[in-house]
């Protein structure tokens, strides 16, 4: 009981004092009136931080291994300073040019292209891609923290962001050629928002069953690839694909393979989008390929690795997904916590109940657990270490914490 109690006072001290230290100074409010120039402000941060440090070999350390390139970290949540730069910038952006874009993009069930662009020229599309490409150049973490702060203001936005630098910039930087990551990455570094086609109707879960397929043309060196995919996200905006299609149906799930197909593609459709009860602006859509030709350059990686490569790319996929919820409990925390200081009830904010205290100290007490989680399993895989079961674990406490926190913080605010 005394605990809780000294949780919720320092929780109470939180939300009724100023944040200077999170707020940007009126000079960079003020001039944060356009989305280009905001945008501009935030690549010269993200593109230039103040302490560019070379990287070193990561510490071996199995858990909160800390960030490749800083030495042995104690805590998983601390930050090198390029990662802090990036956050506090990424969070001016959500703010300044997110934040006011957000009720409409819901209720049109439509992303802002001003916004998509926004982030496109302040680099927080291509975290982890290099530098020559067109890219910020830091680490798996960083993305995450970027998904993180987006998803604070905006959980669909925070989609685009995190499928676009967690699994799609991550597989050119993994599996491309030195040719796709010249034609391809620096297009997903610019202005081009890629989807991660996977999913079919008989295959979700079991997502190896996929029926797609990808015949090969020896007279022309094409591959012929027809099929459906389902529930895939970004696919509205996308301009590039990264289909998952089976080249050689007699060995099963060996014969998977992953192809880049243009939007432009003769025989590529994108359906309409889902009417969805949340996420609205992020698009989910069917996907048809009938004949479409891809020529055999653009298999990504090797032909029936497909298997492999989508598996390695789930399972830290799920560390962004983890992020994104944390965002979003964040978020909603933080919306509701000055209610409940204000709105008075005989004579007292309801927040000074201790009914109240219990509910609120356990919340921060659960956003918090689920942040380390999160933080120590992108920590993991950034230092090479063993993280599958860190992932998933992750993955799920984050959204369990999401869902009961929303829900609590309508309560509070109901």
């Amino acid at each position: 009981m005394k605990s809780h109690r000294a949780l919720s006072l320092l929780l109470r001290r939180a939300a009724t004092r100023p944040r200077p230290d999170r707020a940007p100074p009126r000079a960079v409010s003020a001039a944060f009136g356009g989305v280009g120039y905001a945008a501009k402000h935030v690549q010269q941060q993200l593109q230039h931080p103040p302490h560019r440090r070379v990287p070193t070999p990561a510490p071996s350390r199995r858990m909160c291994s800390g960030a490749a390139g800083e030495g042995p970290i104690t805590a998983c949540t601390m930050m090198t300073d390029d990662e802090r730069s990036m956050r506090d910038s990424v969070e001016i952006f959500a703010r300044e040019v997110l934040a006011p874009k957000v009720g409409k993009m819901d209720a049109e069930a439509a992303m802002d292209p001003e916004v998509i662009a926004a982030c496109f020229e302040a680099g927080i599309m291509a975290i982890e891609a290099p530098e020559e490409y067109g890219g910020v150049g830091l680490g798996f973490t960083a993305s995450c923290l970027a998904v993180e702060e987006i998803a604070r203001v905006d959980p669909a936005f925070a989609v685009m962001i995190d499928i676009q630098n967690t699994l799609l910039i991550t597989s050119f930087m993994r599996y491309g050629t030195t040719a796709q990551k010249e034609k391809f990455l620096t297009r997903l570094c610019k202005d081009t928002v890629c989807s991660f086609c996977l999913s079919e109707a008989g295959s979700g879960s079991d997502a190896f069953s996929l029926k797609t397929r990808a015949e090969y043309d020896k007279a022309t060196n094409e591959y012929v690839i027809t099929g459906t995919k389902c529930w895939i996200s970004n696919s509205h905006e996308a301009g590039l694909f990264v289909v998952f299609a089976n080249a050689d149906p007699a060995k099963g799930h060996k014969g998977i393979t992953a192809f880049i197909v243009d939007r432009t593609c003769p025989g590529l459709t994108v359906g309409p989008k889902e009417a969805k009860l949340g996420i609205r602006a992020s698009s989910t859509c069917e996907v048809s390929l009938e004949g479409c030709r891809v020529p055999a350059e653009n298999v990504l990686g090797e032909v029936g690795q497909g298997y492999r490569m989508a598996i390695e790319l789930l399972n830290e996929g799920r560390i962004g997904i983890g992020a994104q919820m944390v965002g979003l409990a964040r978020g909603a925390f933080d919306a509701a916590m000055p209610y409940i200081h204000q709105r008075k009830q005989f004579g007292t904010a309801i927040a000074d109940f201790q009914g109240m205290q219990f509910q609120y100290a356990r919340a921060a007490m659960e956003i918090e657990s689920a942040r380390v989680m999160v933080y120590n399993a992108a920590r993991l895989k950034e230092a090479g270490q063993p993280f599958v079961a860190e992932a998933a674990m992750a993955k799920l406490k984050a959204t369990e914490v999401a869902q009961s926190i929303a829900s609590q913080c309508i309560d509070w605010v109901g």
